[in-house]
């Protein structure tokens, strides 16, 4: 099944930015004013705007990030003004739908790749909250309550914006890391083309003229209209990712902890001890593992890669730690917290490391002679299966 990820603005709605931003911050100031100063309103949404476009935190969604410089500029608690701001989404904000533009053949392509069995997602950058999302699809008569979209990234539970290859990874990984071929459809090379890219999923140009960064072979480019005909044409059996390349490993590996922190927040009480079979294991399970894995093999690894020539890595039977450890008695919380801590570590070493320190070498005890890139691969290869395996569990059929 292709999995097609949908920008939203200037893609399926023509929103025209530099007009609509301008108009929602007047709009939520002067909604406002009897509570906030409009004259600090501007400085504080700047100043949290800016702060998730550049946080690559895997342990704070957007929201988070925003609120720790939009509230504290403004001098009030958030809590405060909690009601003040759900009923401008509620009352205000489809007001500015008179900002946007419909695209008819934004719901043509839509109405046909469902009928195709796609796997149809909305991947808009998560500045907004959830119910400004919904509202903004809305507007482009693609109403959510009408689409079954499999996944809407907004700012309560994403911790990157589209900026970052990190995002990606995070939106897939949100899906349940699905197999199959996928493709990033947006009009806006540098935000919606170039990370995803990065992390080695083939792109659409919607409405693009030459693009600023180099289009893989697979990519196609057009109207969007001319979408629905280059599906037709293209195997899709082609538009497979790669995510081997450094760029794509690093966002993996930064994804993972923030992936699992969403879905942890969806999770059944029963999905942390039972076992939906006698071999596989519990939620709780699965997280005690990648916390042992990430502290007693991932890193012992790094070490010697990076310390050794060429050393030789054993292989270790981890899958016995679940009986051996009792994982099913301890706390899956507290177990995703110190995977979390662990994984920071990790990522602190892999950041630091130069083109060479990728390309060290080793011999590992099943897959031969390797690098420590294809090592680290394996680690977030390892990482996705995981997020499959809990995904399954927190969403059982």
């Amino acid at each position: 099944m292709l999995t097609l990820l949908l920008d939203l603005d200037d893609t399926l709605l023509d929103t025209n930015m530099d007009a609509f931003i301008p108009a929602y911050f007047q709009a939520l100031s002067s909604h406002m004013a009897s509570r906030v100063a409009p004259e600090m309103m501007l400085p504080a949404l700047v100043s949290g705007t800016r702060a998730m476009m550049a946080s690559e935190d895997p342990s704070r969604t957007l929201r988070e990030v925003f609120n720790e410089k939009f509230f504290p500029k403004l001098g009030v608690d958030g809590r405060e003004l909690g009601t003040v701001i759900d009923q401008f989404y509620d009352e205000v904000f489809p007001n500015l739908g008179a900002l946007t533009g419909k695209r008819p053949e934004a719901v043509d392509l839509v109405k046909w790749a469902f009928s195709k069995g796609y796997r149809v997602a909305v991947a808009t950058d998560p500045f907004f909250p959830r119910k400004a999302t919904l509202h903004r699809l809305r507007f482009a008569d693609l109403a959510p309550e009408a689409y079954d979209f499999a996944l809407i990234s907004s700012y309560e539970t994403f911790h990157f914006t589209k900026s970052h290859p990190m995002y990606f990874a995070e939106f897939l990984g949100r899906l349940g890391w699905p197999e199959g071929p996928v493709l990033m459809v947006g009009n806006d090379a540098e935000r919606d083309l170039a990370p995803a890219r990065t992390l080695g999923l083939p792109t659409f140009w919607v409405n693009g003229d030459v693009p600023k960064v180099e289009d893989p072979a697979s990519t196609g480019r057009g109207s969007l209209a001319d979408l629905r005909a280059w599906l037709e044409a293209v195997d899709v059996k082609t538009l497979e990712a790669d995510f081997s390349s450094i760029g794509a490993i690093l966002a993996l590996m930064t994804s993972t902890p923030a992936t699992i922190a969403s879905l942890l927040e969806e999770a059944p009480a029963s999905a942390w001890t039972s076992r939906p079979a006698p071999a596989e294991w519990a939620l709780t399970e699965v997280l005690c593992h990648l916390r042992d894995t990430e502290r007693e093999v991932n890193q012992p690894r790094l070490e010697r890669l990076l310390e050794e020539t060429e050393p030789f890595i054993p292989s270790r039977n981890t899958d016995a730690w679940a009986e051996e450890r009792n994982y099913l008695a301890q706390d899956g919380r507290a177990a995703f917290s110190e995977f979390l801590a662990a994984r920071l570590e990790t990522l602190a070493t892999l950041k630091a490391l130069t083109e060479a320190d990728w390309a060290r070498k080793a011999r590992h005890s099943i897959f031969g002679p390797t690098t420590l890139q294809e090592l680290v691969g394996f680690m977030s290869t390892h990482d996705r299966i995981h997020i499959q395996q809990m995904w399954k569990l927190i969403h059982p059929a």
